[in-house]
């Protein structure tokens, strides 16, 4: 980038909020994804104007721009492919307003999700979505993804809560869509547009949020069973009662035998099993967990433990968010990868679709961890690959493609709550074939010059082994 324009950036943001140093460059090139790319420049702007001013002079220039978050996106959603300006939005991370009369907030995309959850819990509301990376992910990331988690089934994901958002469109223009109101009829709904974008179509500099009141009280079962199978037959069965719990969490024996070596949790030694919460009014909640033993008993569990106690609930909660870090110690000569990391598929086709990847990691002679947000169908299958090895990576390519398939065959899709980015380009161009040519007239009407975000979603083309933030070469 030519020095003049590196000097006009600098002005806008203010030599603090800019830098070309080639360690902040190195560092802001990755995301918790596989893949890694330097940018130009790193700015860090405090308010829409900056951000605004930014895109204006960008769009005239034909320089890249993207925006990033907390950079916990598992998928290179904010790599930056073709270098230019990452824009840090960490920042803009004002809660703006709490109004708990009228359910909504209004905060800055850098707020981080736990710490808005903090300001709502002396009011017993709270932001629903929970996302694993919920410590440090922003709410501007999780629009821009869709983001949610665990009690995705009962509460729905960030798209369900976004009212409106203050966006600044590829031209520098500023612009508002949506409104403070929990009805909204009235005209497209740009709002739901912008969420799930990946900042393709615009950056967000603001979001008013629906909040919902916290339950009273919750409780959780630990089921063991003897095959995955019947782990995912337990699912639905649950699914089906009718029984709508806050979460049911999902691990297999490779997952379980690696968090009990990493975190001592103390999970049953067992081929796989089910972490059901059920939350809501005290009666309610009792009720149900009897519901869920009798399931849970009638599927084939060979062991139900139950708990109402807050700390054994976190402790059990832990355990299963580590189920990421803790496959990279699952053998000296494995690291845990995010290939096929994120699918979901109807609730009914868990069993047969779990036992699928099995039969294809064994095909493919790689190691596949599988777990999830069952409950709503969002599976994960975690790749353990020797990261040195060249024909590892190829081989876990090939099983990316056949698990893919094998969900796109059940009427699944190959992103529940990461987005697409990189790693799911190629598969979701496979799954949207038919939607393909509507996004990519949507993006050149508020994108007209690529530059927001470019190379990724529908633009994307061959192998996603590439640009690894690991020193393997690639033929």
């Amino acid at each position: 980038m030519k020095q003049e324009l590196l000097d006009q950036i600098r002005d806008i943001v203010g030599e603090g909020n800019f830098s070309t140093k080639i360690a902040d460059l190195y560092v802001y090139g990755f995301d918790a994804s596989i893949h890694h790319r330097n940018a130009d420049v790193i700015v860090r702007p405090t308010y829409t104007e900056q951000v605004s001013r930014i895109l204006k002079l960008a769009n005239e220039n034909k320089i890249a721009v993207l925006a990033r978050g907390g950079g916990t996106g598992l998928c290179g959603s904010a790599v930056p492919l073709e270098g230019g300006i990452v824009m840090d939005m960490t920042r803009m991370n004002e809660i703006k307003e709490m109004r708990v009369e009228d359910l909504y907030c209004i905060v800055g995309p850098g707020v981080v999700y736990d710490k808005l959850n903090e300001a709502l819990a002396p009011y017993k509301f709270f932001f629903p979505p929970t996302p694993g990376s919920g410590e440090a992910c922003t709410i501007g990331g999780m629009v821009a993804t869709n983001a949610s988690g665990m009690r995705a089934i009962k509460y729905g994901a960030t798209r369900d809560y976004v009212l409106g958002l203050e966006v600044v469109l590829a031209n520098g223009e500023v612009t508002r869509v949506g409104t403070k109101t929990i009805k909204n009829s009235s005209g497209y709904q740009l709002e739901r547009l912008f969420v799930g974008s990946e900042g393709t179509l615009g950056v967000i500099t603001e979001i008013t949020l629906k909040i919902a009141p916290k339950p009273k009280k919750s409780a959780m079962a630990v089921a063991a069973f003897d095959s995955l199978e019947k782990a995912g037959k337990c699912v639905s069965a649950i699914i089906a009662k009718p029984l709508i719990p806050s979460a049911i969490e999902l691990m297999d024996k490779i997952c379980i035998k690696a968090v009990n070596k990493t975190m001592h949790v103390g999970f049953p030694d067992c081929e796989a099993l089910c972490l059901i919460e059920v939350d809501g009014e005290p009666k309610v909640v009792e009720d149900e967990v009897k519901e869920v033993h009798q399931i849970c008993k009638e599927v084939g569990a060979v062991s139900v433990e139950f708990s109402t106690d807050p700390k054994q609930m976190n402790k059990w909660t832990a355990g299963r968010k580590a189920v990421l870090p803790a496959l990279s110690r699952y053998g000296p000569e494995f690291v845990s990868v995010s290939l096929a990391d994120d699918m979901s598929v109807p609730i009914s086709k868990i069993p047969e679709t779990v036992v699928a990847f099995q039969k294809i990691a064994e095909r493919n002679h790689v190691v596949v961890g599988t777990y999830g947000h069952a409950a709503d169908g969002n599976l994960h299958t975690k790749m353990l690959l020797d990261p040195l090895s060249p024909e590892s990576w190829k081989n876990g390519e090939k099983a990316v493609a056949e698990i893919f398939d094998a969900v796109i065959a059940v009427g699944g899709t190959v992103s529940g709550e990461h987005g697409v980015g990189i790693s799911k380009a190629p598969y979701m161009q496979k799954e949207r074939a038919q939607a393909l040519k509507s996004m990519e007239i949507i993006k050149k009407a508020l994108d007209p010059n690529d530059i927001l975000n470019p190379g990724k979603l529908g633009e994307w083309k061959g192998s996603i082994i590439r640009y690894l933030r690991y020193p393997c070469e690639m033929k």
